[in-house]
């Protein structure tokens, strides 16, 4: 695990700039840095040891050593590969995985991604052919940036490692304020990319090319009774949490009380040898406190267990999120995500969590929501009438008013099931950001909708059912874009690797043909993993409706945080911008103060102009 960079350029690599770059990521890789500097390639990385502690070093050659790698990530299929390549000949120097790299890439060429089992990011130069090959894994568990710019190639593992002119991109800045994060292949900085996950990026002679090696086939299968597909899953959920045991440094578990987190750390006590130490988050709020969930499962299981109390101040968290992430990010979850990372480095290096087992199973209120809408379709041009008249209602509407709430449900009558979905994911509506911007950056964007991103998920999907493209467009979109973001900035801060069994791609593609009776069942979300793990967990866990990492922004917005919002998001820095008209920002937290909740909205736009001042106040064109 670590931090990657590098400068490909056919006018000689800047060595300086890829050390600067790796600089940038020392909190990825505080174990040691190492670099490769060609002619044309500079490439660098920064180390958090795990496998093979003493003699893992990069960068990683083959034998010839016209093959150069660096390597961000783990391959839990390791052993078998590695014993593949010693049977073919191949002479390797240590026990670390990331040297299997180039050895695989002479075997397979660009092929090789696809006999990898894992989370990855890597970077290989085949001087040989003076190519660059650059790789991200299937889900995206491991961010990749780059810039493509006159001939040359700059690419780095986070966003703050980019030298590049701080300019905002307004397509990127257009889309967070829907998603509350910046999806692929944008970022908020203009000319600068993320390599979507599952994607290859190859330059050579100045020219890149960036092509996609794998998608999940949502395609129905054939299935058995629950009893055997429930037994099939148990199997496959204990396989991935064994293979992510592996490595030489402390290994534990994030145990939020929630279902997945819980599953997780039952498959570590059965697969694992040495007791399992797992840690909590909590809030003095009962309504977002899961401590005692928590316990109960770590008392099953005698796990050495520690939780934690959020109690710092409101202004202290926002400025955390906004000097950790280096894209405006309004997921609040990110609080409590940066304080048990910290908590847990203080114990171990490794820690398994239950990302993905919702995106996989359909565990969200919205999935049991899309499921009860599907039976509710008005026709043709009713329904376009239908939807007319909701979204005339819902501009005039506050959120939580009744002719918000009436809009609201005329226009999901009236909808698509791929614009039903976008207005369940969205923050500001496309009407609702023009209406918000200044006229000139309404004019610039009027004709860009970001609803079209999850039309098009929903089109790319193979599933059958409005239920299986729904799952499926979150692990496209939602999953990568919002909850891979928050683990791996989360604990990559604090020198953390996270590893999430649910996300190994064999579980993903059994998981991804199951039909909508698996998944919601007797009016129930993640049926069929609820059923497979009821032998392992406390019924109050299986029982216990979903809270998520939530925290109680509603009211930190009226109290802790009411001058700070108010100060942040209306002085004359912000107004200088020039990208939304102060009026309606003003009138937004009025209205939130007087009781209507505008709290996603204003923290949407908190989390924005705060990235702006710590990224150096980088200039909007318009």
């Amino acid at each position: 695990m670590c931090g990657i960079a590098g400068h490909i350029s056919p006018t000689g690599a800047d060595h300086a700039l890829v050390r600067r770059m790796c600089d940038a990521l020392t909190h990825r890789g505080p174990d040691g840095d190492g670099y490769h500097r060609g002619e044309i390639a500079g490439l660098g990385m920064r180390r958090l040891a795990i496998m093979d502690v003493a003699g893992g070093g990069q960068p990683v050659r083959n034998e010839r050593g016209d093959v150069t790698a660096v390597f961000n990530g783990e391959l839990y299929n390791f052993p078998e590969l590695r014993a593949e390549l010693l049977a073919k000949g191949h002479r390797l120097a240590s026990s670390s995985d990331s040297e299997l790299i180039p050895h695989l890439y002479e075997e397979h060429g660009d092929d090789l991604v696809h006999r990898l089992r894992g989370m990855f990011a890597f970077a290989l130069w085949d001087d040989a052919r003076q190519r660059l090959l650059l790789a991200r894994d299937r889900v995206g568990k491991k961010p990749l940036y780059y810039r493509d710019h006159e001939a040359a190639l700059t690419f780095a593992s986070e966003l703050k490692a980019m030298d590049v002119p701080r300019t905002v991109d307004l397509t990127a800045l257009h889309h967070y304020l829907t998603y509350r994060y910046v999806p692929a292949p944008y970022s908020i900085l203009a000319g600068v990319r993320k390599l979507p996950p599952g994607h290859l990026l190859v330059w050579r002679a100045g020219r890149t090319e960036v092509r996609g090696y794998w998608r999940l086939d949502a395609s129905p299968r054939p299935v058995g009774d629950e009893a055997s597909e429930a037994e099939r899953l148990r199997e496959l959920l204990l396989d991935a949490t064994r293979r992510r045991l592996a490595g030489e440094r402390p290994v534990g578990a994030f145990l939020s009380g929630g279902l997945d987190s819980a599953a997780v750390v039952a498959a570590m006590c059965r697969v694992g040898d040495a007791p399992v130490r797992t840690f909590t988050i909590g809030f003095t709020d009962p309504r977002f406190d899961e401590r005692g969930a928590a316990r109960a499962v770590a008392a099953r299981y005698g796990t050495d267990h520690r939780d934690y109390v959020i109690t710092p101040s409101a202004t202290e968290s926002i400025a955390e999120v906004a000097r950790r992430f280096d894209e405006p990010f309004a997921d609040a979850s990110a609080i409590p995500s940066l304080y048990v990372a910290q908590m847990s480095s203080e114990h171990v290096t490794v820690v398994l969590n239950g990302d993905g087992g919702d995106e996989c199973f359909a565990g969200y209120r919205r999935h049991l929501l899309m499921k009860r809408l599907d039976r509710m379709r008005a026709p043709g041009g009713l329904g376009r009438c239908l939807a007319a008249a909701g979204a005339a209602l819902i501009s005039r509407g506050s959120p939580g008013t009744l002719p918000r709430r009436a809009g609201w449900a005329l226009r999901t009558l009236g909808e698509p099931p791929a614009r039903r979905y976008a207005g369940l994911m969205t923050c500001f509506g496309h009407e609702a950001k023009l209406a918000l911007y200044t006229p000139e950056v309404a004019a610039a964007l009027a004709g860009l909708d970001s609803a079209r991103l999850l039309d098009e998920a929903f089109a790319a999907s193979r599933a059958q059912t409005t239920l299986g493209r729904a799952v499926d467009a979150d692990i496209s979109t939602y999953l990568p874009g919002d909850l891979l973001v928050k683990a791996d900035i989360s604990t990559m801060a604090h020198s953390v690797e996270a590893r999430s069994p649910f996300l190994d791609h064999h579980l993903m593609e059994w998981a991804a043909g199951l039909p909508d009776r698996f998944r919601v069942g007797h009016g129930r979300t993640k049926h069929l993993l609820r059923t497979a793990v009821a032998p392992w967990l406390p019924a109050e866990t299986l029982a216990m409706p979903k809270k998520g990492f939530a925290v109680p922004l509603a009211s930190w917005l009226r109290t802790s945080l009411r001058e700070v919002a108010h100060d942040t998001l209306t002085d004359q820095t912000a107004r200088s911008r020039g990208i939304f008209r102060p009026d309606l920002v003003s009138r937004l937290l009025a209205e939130h103060m007087a009781g209507r909740d505008h709290a996603t909205h204003l923290w949407t736009l908190l989390q924005l102009e705060l990235w702006h001042r710590s990224a150096d106040r980088p200039a909007v064109p318009v």
